[in-house]
C-alpha cells in the first residue's frame, strides 16, 4: 500500500475518532450543564457570604494592626534612626521624648513600609479565604456529581432488573398459553377418533 494511501486513511481514521470524541463531548456538556449552573450559582451565593463574613474580621484586623503593629515599627524606626544619624537633623517633626527631630524620610519610610506590610497581610488574608473557598466548592462540585452518577448507575440497574423481571413473566405467560392451548387440544382429540 502507497505512503499517500496509508497517510489518507489515518487521517480518516483520525477525523472520525475527532468526530466521535466531539459528539460525546457535547453530548456530556448537555448532560453536565445544568450541574455546572448549579455549582456556578452555588459558588456565587457562598462567595458573597464568604465576602460578608470577612469583611469585618479585615476591618478588625486592620484596626489591630494600626492600634499595635504600626507604632512599634515606627518606634523602632526612629530608634534606628538616632543610632545610625552621625549628626542631628534640624529638618523634620520633633520627637515626643527629648528635643531630637526625626528626618521626614524617616517617617515616609516607616509609614511606607507599614503600609506595605498591611496591605500584604490583608492580600494573603484574602487570597487564603479565596482558597480555601474554591476548594470547598469544588469538593461539593465533586460530590455532586459523585453522587449523580451513583443515583444514574442504580437507575439503570433497577431499569435492567424490572425489564429482566417482566421478560420472564411474559416469557412464562406464553409457555402457560401453550401448554393450556396444547392440553385442550389433545383432550379435545381424546375424545374423538383421527379422520
Amino acid at each position: 500500500m502507497p505512503i499517500t494511501a496509508k497517510r489518507r486513511k489515518a487521517r480518516k481514521e483520525a477525523e472520525a475518532t475527532l468526530a466521535r470524541l466531539q459528539d460525546l463531548a457535547k453530548e456530556q456538556a448537555e448532560r453536565f450543564g445544568p450541574y455546572a449552573d448549579q455549582a456556578r450559582d452555588q459558588a456565587a451565593l457562598k462567595l458573597l457570604q464568604a465576602r460578608g463574613w470577612t469583611a469585618p474580621r479585615l476591618e478588625t484586623a486592620a484596626q489591630r494592626v494600626e492600634d499595635t503593629f504600626a507604632p512599634r515599627v515606627s518606634g523602632l524606626l526612629s530608634s534606628a534612626a538616632q543610632r545610625v544619624d552621625p549628626a542631628p537633623a534640624r529638618r523634620g517633626l520633633r520627637r515626643l521624648r527629648g528635643n531630637r527631630r526625626v528626618p521626614r524620610g524617616v517617617l515616609i519610610g516607616g509609614a511606607a513600609l507599614v503600609g506595605g506590610v498591611i496591605v500584604y497581610s490583608l492580600i494573603r488574608l484574602r487570597q487564603a479565604s479565596q482558597d480555601a473557598e474554591w476548594e470547598e466548592h469544588l469538593d461539593q462540585a465533586r460530590e455532586q456529581v459523585r453522587e449523580t452518577r451513583e443515583n444514574l448507575e442504580e437507575s439503570a440497574s433497577e431499569a435492567a432488573d424490572k425489564a429482566a423481571e417482566a421478560g420472564k413473566a411474559t416469557k412464562d405467560k406464553a409457555k402457560e398459553k401453550v401448554r393450556t392451548a396444547v392440553g385442550e387440544d389433545r383432550a379435545q382429540k381424546n375424545g374423538r377418533a383421527d379422520r
